[in-house]
């Protein structure tokens, strides 16, 4: 039964995908014109690659369309005619390739943390035993001059006692040494002061607390036994915070001192924390290949709290003019991206691009289009799929000076880098230079190594000097060399 029923939704897409494909690219011819007209070949509706001479059945077992020649069949290849009313019925929206900024922002995750500048390590300065500990668990917030350990120590006692004979030889310069060295042991100043009121030692002496803050580490019970040395507690400030995020290494880039970052958190996703990256770690990490980077945040309220992950955006505030399309109307494939190039009258046509930076809404064009040219960006996909059938993929010749690429291209020698190398798919981007005799400036492209060559022997941040060909809008290349040292990044020609 199910079987049947897939094979009765096949049969009826079918019949609609016959209808759409002949009334879309055969529109306007009306039957009369049909009959008169010969065809040029024959199609198979739901396989345009699939061409025969004379009617007849697809492999799906559909009957085959027939292609006449049109008022355009001079046009160049992979020229694609439709009429106004195919147009509207597809909703087809184009677009205008412009120059303009593209800030863009980076998303990522963060991790609160201490601000380590601030942080505060409670050392002894003698050995001893704590006596008593008024703060007894870590958490515990702390105001400075709070009492924090009562300690007794043999030591102190005996500086103690040297202070007292120093008074009672009522000498300056043993007084000014035995105080000097009470300080240099952390008593404090209020004792010392007890100490030469009363002239009695002070057995245990109490010690408070530095600054405020936070006890974050507590590393004492009472009865310890501690030295010089000793991690006792550590004392966290909360009124600024660090935030640690990574991003990819290829958003790197995009990353620099002082930028401006902004910070949300789900306790309380309506406010927003705004700061700035004041450190960028000079290293990746080496288990996700990831930048580290730090940002200072204001935190009076104490609401951003350690150890709590956070939403991060990074915007880059780029305002380098681009080249820019809409995002949407960019076909993206493994091997090329293309956008359908809408040249007026109906007439339509795939045409091959580099694309640089991407947003959402828009992507950089490097090479392929001009400013001012129309671009689709609603139903590209179904144009494109006929038109990308016999285009050639070249840039259309403009009156404004720049190459001429209406003609086939067909080979160039040129320097580069790899940025990133795909050996199993024999896929490298590189970081091509200028090629002269084509008017193009360095760019990173997408090649792919022929069939006769072995990229294995290649790594990332190579240096090549390579020639390659343009064959069916691939940039293959057919001959490399590496070399080390700088040379003059340019091609020959």
């Amino acid at each position: 039964m199910s079987t049947l029923k897939t094979t009765s939704i096949g049969i009826v897409i079918g019949i609609v995908l016959t209808s759409l494909y002949s009334n879309l690219f055969h529109s306007g011819e009306d039957s009369t014109d049909s009959d008169e007209k010969k065809p040029l070949y024959w199609v198979a509706p739901m396989d345009a690659n699939f061409r025969r001479d004379g009617p007849g059945k697809s492999p799906m077992g559909m009957d085959l369309v027939p292609v006449y020649e049109e008022s355009g069949a001079n046009d160049e290849p992979g020229t694609v005619r439709i009429s106004p009313d195919i147009i509207q019925s597809l909703g087809v929206r184009v677009a205008y390739a412009r120059t303009q900024s593209l800030p863009q922002q980076v998303q990522t995750v963060g991790y609160v943390k201490y601000n380590e500048d601030n942080l505060t390590h409670i050392h002894p300065r003698v050995e001893g035993w704590i006596d008593k500990l008024y703060v007894k668990t870590e958490g515990v917030r702390v105001k400075q001059g709070d009492p924090l350990y009562e300690l007794y120590s043999p030591e102190l006692v005996n500086a103690q006692e040297e202070l007292l004979l120093a008074l009672h030889q009522n000498s300056r310069t043993l007084i000014s040494a035995a105080q000097g060295r009470l300080k240099a042991l952390k008593m404090p100043q209020d004792n010392i002061n007890k100490l030469k009121e009363t002239r009695q030692v002070q057995r245990s002496v109490i010690f408070y607390a530095p600054t405020s803050g936070i006890v974050d580490m507590l590393n004492i019970r009472e009865g310890a036994f501690v030295k010089p040395g000793t991690a006792m507690m550590t004392l966290g400030d909360l009124n600024d915070i660090w935030v640690e995020a990574e991003v990819f290494e290829q958003q790197a880039g995009m990353i620099h001192l002082g930028q401006s970052i902004e910070l949300t958190a789900d306790f309380n996703p309506s406010r927003i924390w705004v700061g700035k990256v004041d450190f960028i770690y000079p290293a990746l990490n080496p288990k996700n290949r990831a930048l580290r980077l730090r940002a200072t945040f204001p935190n009076h309220d104490h609401q951003l709290q350690p150890n709590m992950f956070t939403q991060v955006n990074i915007i880059d505030n780029d305002t380098t003019p681009r080249l820019l399309v809409p995002s949407s109307a960019v076909i993206r494939t493994p091997h090329m991206n293309r956008v359908v190039l809408a040249k007026g009258n109906g007439v339509f046509k795939s045409i091959a691009v580099n694309v640089g930076r991407r947003t959402s809404e828009f992507t950089e064009i490097h090479e392929g289009l001009m400013p001012g040219d129309a671009v689709v960006t609603s139903a590209q996909f179904l144009l494109d799929s006929e038109s990308s059938i016999s285009s050639d993929f070249m840039r259309i010749s403009h009156s404004s000076g720049g190459p001429d690429l209406s003609e086939p291209l067909q080979s160039a020698e040129v320097e580069g880098e790899i940025v990133s190398l795909d050996i199993e798919q024999r896929v490298a981007n590189i970081h091509r230079g200028a090629i002269e005799k084509w008017g193009r400036p360095p760019a990173t492209v997408e090649f792919v190594f022929d069939k006769g060559l072995d990229p294995s022997q290649l790594n990332e941040s190579d240096k090549l000097r390579f020639v390659f060909e343009i064959r069916n809008g691939d940039f293959v290349i057919v001959n490399f060399a590496r070399f080390t040292g700088s040379k003059d990044n340019g091609a020959s020609t």
